[in-house]
């Protein structure tokens, strides 16, 4: 992803446990390239990823 994409940062997603949202049981991560500008705001991290999606 690195060489490819070149992003300024990465968030990484994870739910481990079904207390904390899993519902597969199986190991699942999401590597999500970030970029300077994509986000108005990014804080709150991997919520905000996709632009309307972080409030819930």
């Amino acid at each position: 992803m690195e060489k490819e994409f070149t992003p300024d940062g990465y968030n990484i997603g994870m739910n481990c446990g079904k207390v904390a949202g899993q519902s597969v049981m199986h190991f699942h991560c999401h590597i999500i390239p970030r970029y300077q500008g994509n986000m108005k705001n990014p804080k709150g991290g991997i919520r905000h990823c996709v632009e309307g999606k972080g409030t819930y």
